[in-house]
């Protein structure tokens, strides 16, 4: 029996169920695809990996709003950084243009969540990255 409490449960759940749904794309790369150097020499599937081991390690506050705009920055930022390695070295013009709208999206939500964090006294100079 799962133990509700402040949330945490309903939160690590969905963060589980969103980890599940990205690693089969993270996997479904070519062994070829998933060696070629990417943006500061590291691949697609090192960043997912690198954005994932930030996620998990994050320190938990216990305020479910709180964990959430932490957890989704971390998120949002791996998000930025794929669409810069496309954006290097993509090729495909409806890709790149995907890539160009993440990245003007993604920053709008993060400063979002840095208005939030810095409200509720965690800054995000302040956040590990």
């Amino acid at each position: 029996m799962i133990s509700i409490h402040n949330g945490k449960a309903v939160f690590f759940s969905a963060i589980a169920v969103a980890s599940a749904m990205f690693m089969p794309l993270a996997d479904a790369q070519t062994p070829m695809a998933a060696s070629m150097p990417m943006a500061g020499g590291m691949d697609m599937k090192t960043m997912m990996k690198d954005n994932n081991d930030k996620m998990s390690s994050m320190t938990m506050t216990g305020n479910a709003d709180v964990d959430f705009a932490m957890m989704m920055r971390i998120h949002h930022q791996g998000a930025i950084d794929m669409a810069q390695a496309e954006l290097k070295n993509g090729k495909e013009p409806q890709m790149r243009k995907m890539a160009q709208n993440i990245i003007a999206t993604q920053k709008k939500e993060i400063a979002q969540f840095d208005r939030f964090l810095a409200k509720h006294g965690h800054p995000a100079d302040k956040m590990s990255k």
